[in-house]
Order: C-alpha cells, then structure tokens, then sequence
C-alpha cells in the first residue's frame, strides 16, 4: 500500500514538474513582437474581389 502512494506522489510531482516547465521556461526577454501586418492589395477595377480572370491555357 505504501508502494502504491509513494508512486502516486512520484506521479504528481513529475506532472506538476513538467507543467512548471512548460508555462515558465519561455524565452528571457518575454514573447517575440508581433510580425508587421501585410500591406493589401489595391482594390478596385471591374473585376470585384470574388472574380477570377478566365485561364487562356485552358482553351
């Protein structure tokens, strides 16, 4: 019985052990900043966002 425990107290400690690990070993200087957002694409023509020009391979 006390075999038992000593394994279930072993678990534990390897559980809260590997998520102390996981939440506070990130990188030293915080997280990385965010990426420059893409610039968009001029809209506009007669074309609209959803057209597609038609493939002149496929003739």
């Amino acid at each position: 019985m006390t075999l038992i425990l000593l394994e279930a107290l072993g678990a534990l400690l390897l559980l809260l052990f590997i998520v102390w690990w996981t939440m506070f070993s990130g990188r030293r200087k915080g997280e990385l900043p965010p990426p420059p957002a893409p610039e968009s694409p001029p809209a506009g023509g007669a074309e609209g966002e959803g057209a597609r020009k038609p493939d002149s391979r496929s003739n």
